[in-house]
């Protein structure tokens, strides 16, 4: 039997975490529509769910907390995407938590009829964090369905751990936990794959990442926001400015510095 008692009356703010602390965590829950990613925060957290807007959007905020080796973690479910490009309010949404918010470990589910289409989510959120679980969830479905995903290998192919669960009947969900345990807490040293594009974009991320990381706080990945600039991504200025405390500086100094590598 699992260890978990469920209550949803935690907080997440969307800025560093002040909910953080050794004994509570906070973990955001990602992945693309249609993959059990509600189905798996039920589960964890009950019904009793603390419900919201996003500020300042119309998309629903939900959270609820749980407890495991007698730590808490508030689970923040965020908006289904397909991927974390701010080409939709969604999209926005579940980029700035998982960039500004510092959870200690992001989770993305994945359904493991259909992995190959859902690994560009988790490759974009390697991109941004190294605190990362992939959960391979409908095991059951894949299984009926002849398909064998191994985890393993997959966890060494992402360099990050990958859990194979059944979210509607708890199979597999004392992996999960121990794994967002030890990941969230620094007892897993994670190594994710880095993503290599062609000799003249690296060259350019090279050179705009050296001048734009000196100008970023540290919690915020400087190859990341190079790529975003580099794919015309101007929106993450706003975002830099919005939850680094208005810090319109920053934000010239990074658009300079883009100009100048443009």
């Amino acid at each position: 039997m699992v260890d978990i008692q469920a209550d949803a009356s935690g907080a997440c703010r969307g800025r560093p975490n002040p909910a953080a602390s050794p004994d509570r965590m906070v973990i955001a829950l990602a992945g693309n529509p249609n993959t059990g990613k509600s189905t798996l925060f039920n589960a964890l957290t009950g019904l009793k769910q603390h419900t919201g807007n996003w500020p300042g959007k119309t998309v629903m905020k939900v959270e609820g907390r749980y407890i495991f080796r007698k730590k808490e973690f508030i689970l923040v479910d965020l908006p289904g995407t397909y991927s974390l490009l701010a080409n939709s309010v969604e999209e926005q949404v579940a980029r700035d938590f998982i960039c500004f918010a510092c959870p200690d470990a992001t989770v993305v589910v994945t359904d493991a009829t259909c992995l190959e289409r859902n690994l560009n989510l988790v490759l974009q959120v390697l991109e941004i964090t190294s605190r990362v679980v992939v959960c391979v969830n409908m095991m059951d479905e894949a299984e009926r369905k002849k398909i064998r995903v191994d985890t393993e290998i997959l966890s060494k192919e992402l360099g990050v751990p990958a859990v194979a669960i059944t979210a509607r009947n708890g199979r597999g969900f004392r992996e999960l936990l121990d794994a967002i345990h030890d990941v969230a807490g620094g007892v897993i040293t994670t190594s994710p794959r880095l993503v290599l594009y062609n000799p003249e974009i690296e060259r350019m991320v090279t050179g705009l990442e050296q001048k734009i990381g000196p100008l970023l706080p540290e919690r915020l990945n400087p190859r990341w926001v190079a790529l975003r600039l580099i794919d015309g991504d101007h929106s993450i200025l706003n975002a830099i400015k919005c939850y680094l405390g208005g810090n319109a500086e920053v934000k010239g100094k990074v658009h300079a510095s883009n100009t100048r590598c443009s």
